[in-house]
């Protein structure tokens, strides 16, 4: 028995080397000061024997024998400044946008969004589905959103071919259940409203559904330690507990959608292991909870990206799951539309965060005007794509094809393998896709064109990353 194992061990290990060896290595590009947008720069690269590298060889390192976690999907929210500029377009750039987005083979095939229950900031003005003071909430419509981001949520959906996984998140409730009367400058969810506003959330999901608009999920509270200027409410981790296992958990199972996935936090990276150790050291609450959303802005306390409390919340909970629910630049400014920069930040952050446990990506905006709007108190930030709505055309920023050589080439299905590169200046991961074949995405940020080494399994294939780049190798 013994001998059959270890013969069974040995053909595998056999069959490995030689299905490498057969594999050949096609690279896709992007790269600043040059012409390259996710172009196929090489293709027919060679794995070769190549035992030990030395330490002065550049390397990344690949292995496909350990796997962790499954890819949801990458993609970005459809909100009512997206969907207000996309109208505003004519006929044939709304197409060129839903292509370059949605479709796998002409675009970056996203197959993710997100989009908010009622006003957000990036709204042109704030409202609700209900009247005032309707606790009953059978006043409850969303006719506001069939003007404008109902039908760009159906095209997206169409785009994509059907596989586009929807979640939704609240900005605020409405001010009336509210301890400041407000939807702005935070406010705390008033106790007698607590179950009013589980009941909104089931009849947002209900509405939109009888839509022919899917929801796979959602999140609490947008942001829920931030005092903002628009919409925002007040949710301590005690608080999310508290309403997750005594309002919303119970309400959504009542009424048939405990297969909604419901996602804790989406705030920042700094509190993310605090927030999530309160509520899931609960067990009546974690028993409701499908992961832990974030975004990325602890950067304005001064911190860079904290990606190890990421990782502290993979380790910790590891039957959870975490998503990446909401990131952008900050500050729009139409001098940094062609920035490098901003691309970069993309990458870094998806590489980080995807190393560290995540497993989906979602961007902000899919799309904003020439202002970075609209947006009704003036938070005007950036999209990967602008829409110049005064001269009818989309401008593509570098974040979009950033974001593109992930979304096009890590699917849903795809799980995360080992890629672990030699020199800090090149940042890497990679997955290998339901199909078999792997992706490795290898990015640098550096000034320098570095050559290096495809190693896997004692095989090498020669490679060179040029200054500002990100490319993906498909093999």
């Amino acid at each position: 028995m013994k001998r059959y194992i270890f013969c069974c061990i040995l053909f595998a290990l056999v069959h490995i080397a030689y299905t490498q060896n057969q594999r050949t290595v096609t690279v896709y590009t992007t790269a600043k000061n040059t012409n390259y947008r996710i172009s196929k720069t090489d293709s027919g690269l060679e794995f070769s024997d190549f035992a030990q590298p030395l330490e002065t060889q550049v390397c990344v390192f690949v292995d496909p024998t350990h796997s962790f976690q499954t890819i949801l999907g990458i993609g970005g929210a459809i909100t009512d400044a997206s969907a207000e500029t996309f109208a505003k377009m004519p006929a044939k750039v709304q197409k060129q946008l839903l292509t370059s987005y949605y479709d796998k083979v002409n675009g970056i095939g996203y197959t993710l969004a997100r989009t908010n229950i009622h006003s957000c900031d990036f709204s042109s003005a704030s409202y609700t589905y209900v009247s005032d003071g309707d606790k009953e909430l059978k006043t409850f419509n969303i006719d506001h959103d069939r003007q404008f981001r109902i039908p760009l949520i159906k095209q997206a959906i169409a785009a994509s071919g059907g596989r586009l996984t929807l979640f939704v998140s609240p900005w605020s409730p409405p001010a009336w259940m509210k301890d400041n009367n407000s939807m702005i400058q935070g406010g705390k969810l008033l106790p007698q409203y607590r179950q009013p506003w589980a009941n909104y959330f089931v009849k947002f999901i209900n509405a939109y559904q009888k839509e022919g608009i899917p929801v796979w999920g959602l999140t609490l509270q947008n942001e829920p330690m931030a005092k903002q200027t628009w919409e925002s409410c007040y949710f301590s981790a005690e608080d999310e507990r508290d309403f997750i296992k005594t309002y919303l958990g119970p309400t959504l199972v009542k009424q048939g959608m405990a297969d909604k996935k419901l996602i804790a936090w989406d705030h920042n990276r700094d509190l993310i292991y605090q927030t999530a150790s309160t509520i899931l050291n609960d067990k009546e609450a974690a028993k409701y909870i499908w992961g832990i959303g974030y975004h990325w802005y602890e950067t304005w306390t001064g911190s860079t990206m904290m990606f190890d409390n990421v990782r502290r919340v993979a380790e910790t909970f590891p039957d959870k799951k975490l998503m990446f629910t909401e990131g952008c630049a900050d500050r729009f400014d139409a001098a940094r539309i062609n920035e490098w920069a901003l691309g970069e930040m993309y990458g870094h952050s998806m590489v980080n965060d995807f190393n560290n446990g995540t497993v989906g990506w979602t961007d902000w905006n899919i799309l904003v005007d020439e202002t970075g709007g609209p947006n009704h108190v003036g938070n005007f930030c950036f999209a990967p794509v602008i829409g110049d709505t005064k001269k009818g055309e989309l401008i593509f920023t570098s974040s979009f094809y950033y974001i593109g050589h992930f979304s096009k080439f890590i699917r849903p299905g795809a799980r995360r393998i080992i890629s672990s590169a030699n020199r800090d200046m090149l940042e890497t991961t990679a997955f290998k896709n339901a199909d078999g074949k792997i992706a490795v995405v290898v990015m640098n940020r550096s000034d320098k064109t570095v050559p290096y080494l495809l190693w896997i399994n004692n095989k090498a294939a020669k490679m060179e990353s040029l200054p500002h780049s990100i490319a993906t190798l498909i093999f």
